[in-house]
């Protein structure tokens, strides 16, 4: 239960060796940090517009196109093809897969994304994984440490599982959709192939193929009697 091949295809990533040995997906985590120290040879093959910042901590892949304005301070290794756009900003310990979209206003820190991941605006990735083909909609965000800044725990019907994690976001599996302003809470794990849609707050473990659907009551009136100047 919980196993990587459960939520990804471990084929759609040139770095299967972080979830070698794992018990649990959200172990790849910790590994992120040691496995770019030891395998990090920077270097950039892709195409700059403009003069990004990019340190000398990165890798990035042939034909990746870097814009003006994104920020990549790294350790990070950037795959091939992938769009890294403007007002982009790569912290530590990101490893990046082909074809991947990165963009506007968007954060990512310690997280993984495999080939083909859409993460196109105003969206927060820490501490998260994200599967093939995956894509978070305008304004999602992957939260990643509690309130009380306590241990993430997942959440399941026959219990927790303590993670040994204090910032833990989310694994979204495979070809997940998650619709523009959703909230993924700490420690939620979501399977492949599901659907949540806009503006809902999720927290705990979502079945493959799921959707989760979130409705709002909206009333219409009529502006009568308001005396306008």
């Amino acid at each position: 239960m919980f196993a990587p091949a459960e939520f990804l295809d471990l084929e759609h990533t040139a770095h299967p060796k972080l979830f070698e040995n794992q018990n649990y997906v959200w172990d790849a985590l910790k590994q992120i940090a040691s496995y770019l120290q030891f395998r990090s040879k920077p270097g950039v093959l892709g195409e700059l517009v403009g003069k990004p910042f990019i340190s000398n901590h990165v890798f990035i892949g042939r034909g990746t196109i870097v814009e003006q304005g994104a920020v990549l301070k790294g350790p990070a290794w950037i795959g091939e093809n992938c769009q890294i756009r403007s007002g982009c900003y790569i912290r530590e310990n990101v490893v990046v897969g082909n074809r991947v979209v990165m963009g506007n206003s968007c954060e990512f820190k310690n997280c993984i994304l495999f080939d083909e991941a859409q993460v196109p605006h105003f969206n927060y990735v820490g501490d998260s994984i994200l599967g093939y083909h995956a894509h978070l909609g305008a304004g999602v965000i992957l939260s990643n440490v509690k309130l009380d800044h306590g241990e993430i725990a997942v959440v399941t019907p026959d219990g927790n599982i303590s993670t040994g994690l204090t910032k833990f976001g989310a694994i979204i599996g495979d070809r997940t959709e998650i619709g523009c302003n959703a909230v993924i809470n700490p420690g939620s794990v979501i399977g492949r192939d599901c659907m949540i849609y806009p503006l809902t707050n999720f927290r705990g473990v979502l079945a493959s193929n799921s959707i989760v659907k979130t409705q709002q009551t909206t009333q219409v009136l009529s502006r009568r009697n308001i005396g306008l100047a």
